[in-house]
């Protein structure tokens, strides 16, 4: 793995337990067993860090996205599998997924980074109204709204669920909080 990829894995995994505020090039470079000046070579700012590491989430969950809508039709199947992966990136209560622990240090980033973190948001939310659309059409899921209300609703829960369960480090308050919506699943 190269350098600027080793960089760019470790600052997540760190600010997936602490936050944007709650890392430094410091504790990067005592991770990775380089000098602060070389993480600078790469990200010559931590808000060029950010926009990296938003960037490089974005593109791995919109291919998990791409995964889910290619192994099944079914909206209720591809809900699920949605729900589950934030559920995933709890790590047992360890973590939150990139872009919500970021979300709670929005004051931090720059404007490039919260347009990134905006543009993730975006397509969730346009994956997500899409899979409605779909759930509207096969009657895979219950009481199905309008599809811009619901999957700004299933997004604010998911990622709402994520800080309840980080908070006290349980994996269950995630699970009762999607609890009723995956009860509406077919």
């Amino acid at each position: 793995m190269d350098t600027r990829t080793e960089l760019l894995k470790c600052a997540e995994n760190v600010a997936r337990r602490r936050g944007y505020d709650g890392f430094s090039y410091a504790d990067l470079a005592k991770e990775v067993g380089i000098r602060k000046a070389s993480i600078h070579y790469h990200f010559p700012a931590k808000a060029d860090l950010a926009v990296a590491m938003i960037e490089r989430y974005a593109s791995s969950f919109s291919d998990a996205l791409a995964v889910i809508d290619e192994t099944s039709d079914i909206a209720s199947d591809r809900l699920e599998a949605y729900v589950q992966s934030y559920r995933k990136a709890l790590s047992g209560g360890a973590k939150l997924c990139l872009c919500v622990a970021f979300s709670v240090s929005r004051d931090s980033l720059s404007k490039e980074a919260l347009q990134e973190l905006d543009d993730f948001h975006s397509m969730s939310h346009e994956w997500l109204m899409n899979t409605f659309q779909l759930a509207k059409k096969d009657n895979s899921v219950s009481n199905v709204g309008d599809p811009k209300d619901e999957a700004a609703a299933l997004l604010a829960m998911v990622e709402g669920a994520q800080l309840v369960a980080r908070a006290a480090c349980k994996v269950a308050d995630y699970d009762r909080a999607t609890r009723l919506f995956l009860k509406r699943l077919a």
